[in-house]
């Protein structure tokens, strides 16, 4: 006697449920649109052209499809990857002068570290050696920029970014998980009455992968590589973690690690900046709404490393589309997709009294910009501050 085989529409429920696909796209939905523009801006900070910028994008969607779909069929946990909105914000400013070629070896260098403390074990002990306050500031002065940059964008172009923040507030208060969503619209919606939406720039094509023969520079190593492996960790992978932890996944962490530092490497020559754990798309995809069955909710995962797959091959697709807009649409939206970020990090970086005065060195030298011995401010922020935390560690008590 056979047993009787499901039928066809009970198995695409199984595989498809509508909470667990809507997660999903929400999750793409939200992490495209919060921070596109920031990957499109630090591609052109490279000297990227329009290939170059659809091959990020296509590398991008691969590496986040391998290991959303990989670690969570593997694993059973919805674990969602993400690139990396603040090395993106980092990499925006910090690659100026910077060849194609030079970014790539940073990339790769960062890539090769994370999978080196996945293998190893180290990313609890060399996060014990970065207090977390430091690594927030370090964080806050990267972004900083982008958080004025909305608001000079409203003294130069009033008619876009005005109605961009005020639609975001309105969202925060009715549509809170929708509030970028909803300012990007109200963005787009004003360039057109205005007159500055180009829509006729975009063009339906499928990213090509291009690929760069990384260079590496100790200056641009130490400056980029190094400063965006640390914002990865720190303000990424730490939150990634804690938000798999808060909904009752003990999936191991250095394996997870590992495998995204590994297929980080094999893609940085074609523009894979920075992989990592997710945390506020992450936590759309392992909550009661993805799935009321805990041990189904991988599904939704899977569903989001589909939809940054479809988001990557259209990469040229993306690139046209930024390029059509206005540049104050672009930065007034990289700027209220970090809003949230930014609150963060400086909370986190000024709560523990004692590690504050180091942390706002920190933040104080990385927001300056400056630049010696060629190498960029995020490193030297952070050195200041190591050196403010030992000296007064060391100050005898009166």
């Amino acid at each position: 006697m056979t047993t009787p085989r499901p039928d066809r529409p009970h198995r695409i429920r199984a595989l498809a449920p509508l909470s667990a696909v809507t997660a999903g796209a929400v999750a793409v939905l939200i992490g495209v649109t919060s921070s596109a523009a920031l990957v499109f801006t630090a591609a052109r900070a490279a000297g990227a052209d329009d290939a170059e910028v659809a091959s990020w994008m296509l590398a991008l969607g691969v590496g986040l499809c391998v290991t959303c779909v990989g670690l969570s069929l593997r694993y059973r946990a919805p674990v969602v990857t993400a690139w990396s909105t603040p090395g993106a914000a980092l990499l925006a400013t910090a690659l100026h002068g910077v060849t194609m070629a030079q970014a790539v070896g940073a990339f790769l260098f960062s890539a090769l570290l994370m999978l080196l403390s996945g293998v190893t074990g180290w990313f609890a002990r060399v996060m014990d050696r970065i207090p977390v306050p430091m690594a927030s500031a370090l964080l806050a002065g990267v972004l900083v920029q982008f958080g004025t940059g909305l608001f000079t964008t409203v003294q130069h172009s009033f008619a876009v970014a005005f109605p961009m923040f005020a639609a975001y507030l309105l969202a925060r208060r009715l549509l809170p998980r929708y509030a970028v969503l909803v300012a990007l619209l109200a963005g787009v919606a004003a360039t057109a009455l205005t007159g500055e939406w180009h829509p006729e720039r975009i063009q339906l094509s499928v990213a090509a992968p291009v690929f760069t023969t990384p260079a590496f520079d100790w200056q641009v190593l130490i400056g980029v590589g190094l400063p965006l492996f640390v914002v990865t960790m720190a303000s990424q992978n730490l939150p990634g973690v804690a938000v798999l932890r808060g909904d009752g996944y003990t999936t191991p962490v250095s394996p997870l690690l590992g495998w995204i530092g590994g297929v980080n490497a094999v893609l940085a020559p074609f523009g894979a900046y920075g992989l990592n754990l997710a945390a506020i798309t992450a936590a759309l995809c392992t909550g009661e709404e993805a799935h009321p069955d805990r041990d189904r909710r991988f599904l939704a995962a899977v569903w989001a490393g589909l939809g940054y797959l479809c988001v990557g091959i259209l990469g040229g697709t993306v690139a046209s589309l930024l390029t059509a807009l206005p540049e104050a649409l672009v930065l007034g939206i990289a700027g209220i997709g970090l809003l949230g970020t930014i609150s963060g990090s400086l909370t986190a970086a000024l709560a523990d009294e004692r590690s504050r005065e180091p942390a706002v060195v920190t933040f104080l030298a990385t927001a300056s910009g400056f630049t010696l011995l060629g190498v960029g401010s995020a490193f030297w922020g952070l050195l200041a501050g190591a050196l403010t935390a030992l000296v007064l560690r060391r100050r005898p008590a009166r």
